[in-house]
This record gives C-alpha cells, structure tokens and sequence, in this order.
C-alpha cells in the first residue's frame, strides 16, 4: 500500500506543476509578470509558459477601448456662474508595463486630470460661450488627457461633454428669453405673412382692374368701329340708291312706335313734322301731285298750321303717348300696304287715300 500512495502524491505534484506552468491568455488581454516581486515580462495573448513558486501574474489588463463616465463635476464660468459638467472618456491601454508601474489609480488620475483641466478651460469662458463651444472644450481637453497620459501607457481617444447643467434660476431666465425670441420671430412671421398677404391682395385687384379697364376699352373700341361701319354702310347705300322723300318718310314713321317704349317713360313730345310725314307717305302711294295739304286747308288761306299736342306728365302722358304710337303704327301699315298694292299694279286700298 506504501508504494502505491507515493505514487499518487507524486503524480499529483506533477499535475500541479504542470498547471502552474502554463498560463493561457485570451484575446486582447495582458498579463503583467513579477518574479521575486520584480516586473519580468508582459504575457501576449495564446498558450505562456512560467517558473512555478517563482513567478505570479501581478496585473491583468484589457487592452480593448474603455468607456469612463465621471460624476458632473461644479465649474466656474467666466462671468461667476456655477454648472455642473459631466464628461465622458474613451480610452486604451496601450502599455500594461506603464499602466501597471508609473501610476498608482490611472482613472483616479484621469478623473482629477479632467476636472482640472476643465476648470481651466471654463474658468475663460462665459455662460453662452460654454454652452455654444463643446467641440472646442472636446479638442482642448483631448490634448491635454493626451500630453498626460501617454506616459502612463494609455491613449485618450476621445473626450465629450455629456452635459452642461446650468442653475435652475438661469435655466428659468434662458427659457424665458427662448419664449420671448420665439413669440418675437412668430410675431414678425405672421406680420411679414400679413404684409405679403395685403401686399399680393393689391397687386392683384390692380391687375384686375388694369385688365377690365383694357377690356372695356377694347369693347368699346370695337362697338364703336362696328357702329361706325353700320353707319358708313347706312349712308352708303343711301347715297348709291338714291333714297327719294318717299323712303324717308316711311322709315320715319317706322322709327316712330319705339319712341314710347319702357317702362320708365312718363311723358312724349310728339314731332311736329309727324303730319306732314303721314300726308306726304299718303301722296306718294295715292298718286296725288305733290305740295297740296292732305287735310283740309285753313281758313285765312295761308300755310297749313299744324298743331303740335302739349307736353304731359304721368298716366296722361303715357295714355297720349299710346295713342300716338297706335296712329303712327297704323300711318305705317296703311303707307306698307299701299307701298305692297302699288309694286303688284292694283289699285290703292281706300284707307291709304285722302280726300277721295
């Protein structure tokens, strides 16, 4: 049995010290490694060989980028106002020897290294600056954090102000003055909207009225010259034809009915000429001879007077008006059938006639 039992003690001290040989460091890792308390060497990531009893493993580093966020830290501005800052670091280890042997707490250090730095930074700054200037509070502070941490074996990447946190007292009297600049710009707006509105509005009623002015004027201009070639052409064929006293007096008397027409006729002056027209239309298609009256002559022999009806006013003045109307309209139908009578060689109706 004594044999046996050395032979596992022994078999285990050999496994022991096989473990304690081998050391295996995983990925992005270091090993820092004392031997009698002294710094030796640095393991690399994968399979590591070492003097059991003799050397330790002292640090373990991770040599990926690290995040370290400090605690809002109170600043002074330039202009005697206190706010609080609170940053954000991103850093790497790039010698564990240095990380490990030339500082005690190497975020402790950064941490203090910071808030220095941005008391220094902030003390030349006034409130709106600091508010406004966070990339070059960023660059200022890199630059820094760099300078001093490269000798302990770590890389600042990149530094960000995560917040600026101002009085609440100033951070009422900020957003006051944001309400009043925005109740400002929306009073401007909607009076600059107003002025464009009105300013359009006008512009376009004078369009308007420019256009209808043009177009009432083209109107008118055509009217006129349809009117004046109506006229030209009126009087042109009057002339051509030769139009004798018969014709005129016939549209004379044609002319005449439309004179009571509407509504807002309250009275008619009835031409004095109107019974020397209807004698005349009467001679001329009952071929009596010209210059004798065709109602009875006067009594003293001389030139026929002819009466002309006084002027009225309201229902008298319409009754009379009708009346005219109705004996010109019938002068004309008698002058129209005679005329018609006279073209087709019969004889003149009786009504056409006078004095017969």
């Amino acid at each position: 049995m004594g044999p046996e039992i050395l032979f596992i003690v022994l078999a285990a001290l050999v496994v022991l010290l096989v473990v304690s040989t081998v050391r295996i460091v995983p990925q992005a890792r270091a090993y820092n490694i004392e031997r009698f308390g002294r710094y030796q060497r640095t393991l690399q990531p994968g399979l590591n060989f070492i003097i059991p009893f003799v050397d330790r493993v002292n640090t373990k580093y991770d040599l990926r980028e690290q995040v370290f966020s400090s605690r809002p830290q109170p600043v002074i501005t330039e202009d005697n106002l206190v706010v609080n800052i609170d940053t954000v670091l991103y850093y790497q280890i790039t010698d564990p020897r240095a990380a490990a042997y030339e500082v005690a707490n190497y975020l402790q250090a950064i941490d203090q290294l910071t808030v220095t730095t941005l008391r220094n930074v902030i003390g030349g700054m006034d409130l709106e600056r600091t508010l406004t200037s966070r990339e070059e509070i960023n660059t200022r502070l890199r630059s820094v954090l760099d300078e001093a941490t490269g000798k302990w074996g770590i890389r600042a990447n990149r530094v960000e102000i995560k917040a600026i946190d101002p009085p609440p007292s100033i951070k009422e009297a900020m957003e006051k003055q944001m309400r009043a600049e925005r109740d400002k710009r929306a009073v401007v707006l909607h009076a600059e909207g107003e002025r464009q509105s009105r300013i359009l509005t006008a512009e376009g009623a004078r369009q308007q009225a420019i256009l209808e002015a043009q177009g009432d004027q083209q109107a008118r201009i055509l009217r006129a010259d349809g009117e004046a070639q109506a006229v030209e052409r009126v009087f042109r064929a009057v002339h051509q034809n030769d139009a004798d006293p018969k014709l005129l007096a016939y549209k004379y008397l044609e002319t005449l009915p439309h004179l009571a027409n509407g509504d807002g006729n309250t009275f008619w002056v009835i031409p004095g000429e109107l019974t020397s027209a209807i004698q005349n239309v009467t001679k001329a298609f009952s071929g009596e001879a010209g210059g004798s009256a065709a109602g009875p002559p006067s009594q003293g022999g001389g030139p026929e007077e002819t009466a002309t009806p006084e002027l009225t006013s309201g229902d008298g003045a319409r009754v009379a008006a009708e009346e005219a109307a109705e004996s010109a309209a019938a002068a004309v139908e008698n002058a129209r059938q005679a005329a018609q009578a006279a073209a087709a060689g019969g004889a003149v109706p009786e009504q056409g006639r006078t004095g017969q």
